[in-house]
C-alpha cells in the first residue's frame, strides 16, 4: 500500500484537486493520476481518501468513479466489503434504549442500532435490531443458534449478549476475522442477570455444507446475499454474491437441504432476503427463495415486511424513478420457516379443483390529469386509512395510464358481468376481497384470473394489469397469497414489472402476541404486449 506521511496534507491536497504524488494542481485528479502515475497508484489514493473520511459520493466526484467501482476498490484491497476502514469502535451502550418486540407484519428501523459492537462497517449488513427480535421471540436462554452467513458478525454479538448458544460461519476468511473482533467483549455483570453466557464458535465453512455441525439445531437466523447486489469478496470462491442468478438458486436449494437437516423438529428459521431489478423490471429473488425452502418441507410462520430507510425519494432518484417509470426497491421479505414436528402429507399450498368460483363486478374510473406531485417513488407505500384508496389508484393511473387517465376495477368476488371491457382497457386493477380469506376461495380467485382474465389480457393495446392481495391465516396456518399467485402466473407471458408493499400510515404499532399482525398488502405489477404481439414473450425482463 503506497505510504504517505502527512495524511492530513493528503487529505488536503486531494479535496484541492492537487496530486498528492507530484503537487500538481489539476482539473480531473482521477484522469491525471491514472494516466500519469498509473492505474495502481489510482486506487491507492482512493483507498487512502476512504481512509480520511472523505465520503463515498465525494470520492466519486473527484475520481470520477461510481459507487460499485469504489467498492470494487475497497473489496479488492481488503478482501471484504467494509464501509468504515477505522479500527473497533468504542462501546457506549450494551442494550438498545427502550427496546420491545415487534408485533406486527411490517418491521421499520430508522437506526440501525450501535449498542455493544454493533456499527455498519460491513457492507449490506443487517439491523442488529432483527435478530434481537428473531431470537428473543423463537428461542430461550441456552438454545444453539446457527447464522451460515455471519458477515461481520451480527447475529453472533446478539447470541451472546442474549444467552444462546452460536455456531457462526462464512464463506469469506476476512469476514470471520471482522467477526472474531467485534466478540471480544465481556458482557457487564449487572446485564448478565444470572444467565449463562457463551462464545460463540466462529469459522469458515460454506452454507451449502453443514456436515460438521453434530447437535441439532433450535434456531437458524442469517442474512444472505442476495445475487448480483453486493460483491462480498474479491476472490472466495463459491461466495454466493459473485453467482449468476439460476445458480445463486441452485445453491439456496442446497442450502434449504442442508438447513432442513439441521434443524430440530419445531425449530425455527428466519432469513432476510430482497429482491433486484433488471431492464427496469423487478427480479423476485423473495419469493423464489421463499418457494425453494417450501419445496423443501418447511412450514411458513411468518412473512415480515422489512422496510428500508436509505432510498431517496427526492432530487436526482425522484426524478430517474418518474422518467424511466420504475420504483425504488426499499423493502426486503423476512419469512419464519418451521421445521413440522411430523412430516406434512401434502403441501399447504398445492393447487385443488374448488367447487365455487368467484367472478367479477367490473368498475370504470375516470381520474383528471394527475401533476408530477408528491408521488410515490419507492416499494413501500405508507398511506392514511382515509385516503389511502384515492392515492394507490392517482399513483398506478399517473404511471401506466398518463394518457387516458383511467383505470378497469375489477372486485372479486362480485356480481357476474361481461369481460369486454378487458380488452380496451390498457389499466387493469384486480382487488382480491376482504371475503377471501381461505384457501378454497383464494383458488377461485385464481383460476377466476386464469380463466376470465388471462385469455382477454392480450387482446388490443399492450397494458398492465394490477393485483391487490394480502396475506392472512387459515386454522394458524400462514397464506402467502402474493407469493402464491406469483407461482402461478410465472409461466404465462406476463413480464413482473414491481412488487409494491403498501401499509396503513399508522398501522405499523401493536400488542406483542404469539403471531404477528399482519398489517401490509401487495400491489403485483405486470405488464403484457398487445396487437400483433399478444401472448408472445417478445420482451423479457
Amino acid at each position: 500500500m503506497f505510504f504517505y506521511s502527512e495524511k492530513r496534507n493528503i487529505k488536503r491536497k486531494i479535496l484541492n484537486s492537487i496530486c498528492p504524488i507530484c503537487d500538481e494542481k489539476v482539473e480531473n485528479l482521477g484522469r491525471h493520476i491514472k494516466e500519469i502515475h498509473g492505474q495502481d497508484k489510482f486506487e491507492e489514493l482512493v483507498i487512502t481518501a476512504k481512509q480520511e473520511g472523505i465520503s463515498d459520493p465525494l470520492i466519486g466526484k473527484i475520481f470520477g468513479i461510481s459507487f460499485n467501482q469504489l467498492e470494487k476498490i475497497i473489496t479488492e484491497e481488503y478482501g471484504i466489503n467494509i464501509s468504515n476502514l477505522k479500527g473497533k469502535k468504542e462501546i457506549k451502550s450494551w442494550e438498545p434504549k427502550g427496546f420491545r418486540l415487534e408485533s406486527t407484519s411490517v418491521w421499520s428501523f430508522k437506526k440501525r442500532g450501535n449498542w455493544a459492537t454493533h456499527d455498519s462497517r460491513y457492507r449490506g449488513n443487517w439491523s442488529p435490531y432483527i435478530p434481537r427480535n428473531i431470537i428473543l421471540r423463537y428461542s430461550k436462554p441456552g438454545d444453539l443458534v446457527l447464522d451460515y452467513f455471519v458477515g461481520g458478525g451480527t447475529t453472533a454479538i446478539e447470541a451472546k449478549l442474549l444467552g444462546r448458544r452460536c455456531i457462526a460461519k462464512d464463506i469469506n476468511p476476512v469476514a470471520i476475522e471482522l467477526t472474531k473482533r467485534n466478540l471480544k467483549f465481556n458482557i457487564p455483570e449487572h446485564l448478565r442477570e444470572g444467565r449463562k453466557i457463551y462464545e460463540p464458535e466462529v469459522y469458515v465453512g460454506d452454507a451449502r455444507d453443514l456436515s460438521e455441525i453434530n447437535e441439532k439445531v433450535d434456531l437458524i437466523c442469517t442474512h444472505p446475499p442476495y445475487s448480483g447486489i453486493i460483491k462480498y469478496s474479491s476472490k472466495v470462491e463459491g461466495d454466493l454474491s459473485a453467482l449468476p442468478y439460476e445458480e445463486f438458486f441452485d445453491a439456496m436449494k442446497k442450502i434449504a437441504s442442508e438447513s432442513y437437516r439441521v434443524l430440530k423438529p419445531g425449530g425455527k428459521l428466519a432469513m432476510l432476503i430482497g429482491d433486484s431489478r433488471k431492464n427496469r423490471c423487478v427480479l423476485p429473488i423473495g419469493f423464489e427463495t421463499i418457494k425453494i425452502f417450501l419445496e423443501q418441507g418447511f412450514v411458513l410462520k411468518e412473512l415480515i415486511i422489512k422496510r428500508q430507510h436509505n432510498c431517496k425519494t427526492t432530487g436526482f432518484w425522484y426524478k430517474r424513478s418518474i422518467k424511466y417509470n420504475f420504483f425504488l426497491l426499499a423493502h426486503e421479505y423476512l419469512p419464519v420457516f418451521e421445521k413440522p414436528s411430523k412430516e406434512p402429507q401434502e403441501m399447504i399450498y398445492k393447487i385443488k379443483e374448488v367447487k365455487k368460483l368467484y367472478q367479477p363486478e367490473l368498475f370504470l374510473e375516470k381520474f383528471k390529469k394527475i401533476e408530477d406531485e408528491n408521488l410515490e417513488t419507492t416499494t413501500v407505500w405508507l398511506f392514511n386509512k382515509e385516503d389511502m384508496e384515492e392515492n394507490i389508484r392517482k399513483n398506478l393511473i399517473f404511471r401506466y395510464s398518463p394518457y387516458e387517465h383511467k383505470l378497469l376495477e375489477i372486485k372479486f368476488p362480485g356480481k357476474e358481468k361481461s369481460f369486454n371491457e378487458i380488452s380496451h382497457a390498457t389499466l387493469l386493477y384486480v382487488h382480491q376481497s376482504e371475503k377471501i380469506l381461505d384457501l378454497d376461495s383464494l383458488f377461485s380467485f385464481f383460476k377466476s384470473i386464469k380463466k376470465n382474465i388471462i385469455k382477454e389480457i392480450f387482446k388490443g393495446k399492450e397494458k398492465h394489469i394490477v393485483f391487490r392481495l394480502r396475506d392472512f391465516r387459515e386454522k394458524g396456518k400462514f397464506v402467502p397469497s402474493a407469493l402464491l399467485l406469483w407461482d402461478n402466473l410465472r409461466y404465462t407471458n406476463l413480464q413482473l414489472r414491481e412488487i409494491i408493499i403498501v401499509v396503513e400510515g399508522d398501522a405499523i404499532s401493536g400488542e406483542v402476541s404469539e403471531g404477528l399482525e399482519i398489517v401490509h398488502e401487495y400491489l403485483l405489477i405486470y405488464k403484457t404486449n398487445g396487437g400483433q404481439n399478444a401472448g408472445k414473450n417478445t420482451k423479457k425482463c
